[in-house]
């Protein structure tokens, strides 16, 4: 059985744990059944300090509460307003840090999230996004602030990629110089993955 992931694989920034994520398996068992994917881009948030994470400047809502939590647990936030993201809070409780999950390899449960998506299994669009994932693996905010060290939404043990690439973050060019820090790891030459680099 793949190893379970504890409280202590999550205690770290968010730029030591983004990398370290991929080639991790995110599973969530539901009523309907256990889908997985194996993760093969993300990105880091720094918290305060990062103009682009919405906790910059200690920023503390009810959206944000969960980046405050122990590390190991889900921040989950919509995005544009129509889909779910899922992020996996780190460090310790008080330090609003988080990885964004970008994109996931399927390895369990592809017929169903097939049937979420309303597509093909094999399709790359299945889980090659934020949003497009969470709707494959039934993400939603009902899993916001989930414990990932409990029986429902956790993180499992991978076969590590080849090589890890990285570059700029998609989409934050309002955080201005932090924009360009390259905090965003992925997989080279892997089919799911969201976007080219953008170097």
């Amino acid at each position: 059985m793949p190893r379970r992931l504890g409280r202590k694989f999550y205690r770290r920034p968010a730029t030591q744990l983004a990398p370290d994520l991929l080639g991790k398996v995110l599973v969530h068992r539901t009523a309907e059944g256990e889908a997985a994917g194996r993760i093969v881009e993300c990105e880091a948030y720094r918290g305060p300090e990062d103009r682009a994470a919405h906790s910059h400047a200690g920023r503390r809502t009810a959206r944000t509460e969960a980046m405050y939590l122990d590390g190991g647990h889900a921040y989950v936030f919509l995005l544009y307003g129509m889909y779910w993201a899922f992020n996996v809070v780190c460090a310790g409780a008080g330090a609003p840090e988080a990885v964004l999950v970008r994109a996931v390899d399927p390895v369990r449960g592809e017929a169903l999230m097939a049937q979420r998506r309303g597509l093909p299994a094999g399709r790359r669009e299945l889980t090659n996004g934020p949003g497009k994932l969470s709707e494959a693996l039934g993400i939603t905010k009902a899993q916001y602030g989930m414990d990932l060290c409990g029986d429902a939404l956790f993180l499992e043990d991978g076969p590590a990629p080849p090589r890890i690439a990285r570059s700029p973050r998609i989409n934050v060019d309002y955080a201005g110089n932090h924009a360009r820090r390259r905090w965003r790891f992925y997989e080279p030459g892997n089919r799911y993955v969201s976007v080219p680099p953008r170097d």
